[in-house]
């Protein structure tokens, strides 16, 4: 499928994110009766209101400007890091299938909800969800935390900045909160947990084999395909060639050579070109 759509990926989106996790914590200081028109409704969407699909991305909630900053700086760390390591693709999969699962689990709530409660006791109005303040990003970026923890277990982070952590154990933590709220939570609350995370169930909890997914796991794998890859001479005995400059290791001795694997065939790129050239298809 990637080879397919793959082009349509986009690149640093836990940026796109945070920007708009940042205008809708503006907005909830300097306009913050335009929130109402944001939430995810889907009995409002069902009446036309289809920006709302997307629209709740920019719901921030209300907290002090130095926990938002912090929140903006870890997860814009933690989620361009996932990206560089699965690829942009595949980041932009587990992501995106997380908002739609989002969007799913709030129609399912409302189809339930309507199901469940008499029409004469609605009393006629839209049955509004937004109360129940658990449709939101919030849990996105949760999903980004545990996808982290999964994929770099052993990396020690400071907490409160001061108490070394490793991250597997936080995510342990997130995982036995996760699994409180949808043991004792509500009906309201178990859908709204799980359809927010199904894409971190998915991506992972299915997955036979997580371990090809972690770096070390990727770094192995990327030297094997360096080393096997065909040595060739060139001219005056040089062994590596940028096959955009030309230069060699003779021509300065401190460049690097990398075989490109997204190229189609065994072509090598200087440190300068490595990241700047066209793939060859």
């Amino acid at each position: 499928m990637e080879k397919k759509v793959g082009r349509y990926a986009i690149s640093n989106l836990t940026l796109y994110l945070l920007i708009a996790y940042g205008i809708g914590y503006m907005t909830r200081f300097l306009m913050p009766e335009l929130l109402q028109w944001l939430t995810l409704e889907p009995g409002l969407i069902l009446k036309g209101q289809i920006w709302r699909i997307v629209s709740w991305i920019f719901v921030a909630p209300a907290e002090k400007p130095i926990y938002f900053l912090l929140m903006v700086w870890l997860y814009y760390s933690l989620g361009t890091t996932l990206e560089r390591t699965w690829g942009t693709f595949r980041y932009n999969v587990y992501i995106i299938s997380g908002m739609l699962f989002t969007v799913i689990g709030a129609f399912v709530l409302y189809g339930v909800l309507c199901a469940t409660y008499d029409a004469a006791f609605i009393g006629g109005q839209t049955l509004l969800l937004t109360g129940s303040g658990l449709f939101s990003v919030s849990y996105i970026y949760m999903s980004i935390f545990l996808a982290f923890a999964v994929t770099y277990p052993d990396m020690e982070v400071l907490l409160y900045f001061i108490i070394p952590i490793k991250m597997k154990w936080m995510g342990l933590v997130y995982g036995v909160m996760i699994l409180y709220g949808i043991i004792s939570g509500s009906m309201v609350t178990r859908i709204a947990i799980i359809a927010s995370i199904l894409n971190f169930i998915i991506f992972f909890l299915s997955t036979r084999n997580l371990s090809r997914y972690s770096p070390k796991e990727r770094a192995r794998k990327a030297k094997f395909k360096q080393q096997s890859a065909p040595h060739m001479t060139y001219a005056n005995g040089a062994r590596h060639r940028c096959a955009v400059c030309g230069r060699t290791e003779l021509d300065d001795p401190c460049l690097e050579f990398r075989f490109c694997s997204k190229c189609n065939g065994n072509y090598e790129y200087c440190q300068d070109h490595l990241f700047t050239h066209e793939h060859v298809k």
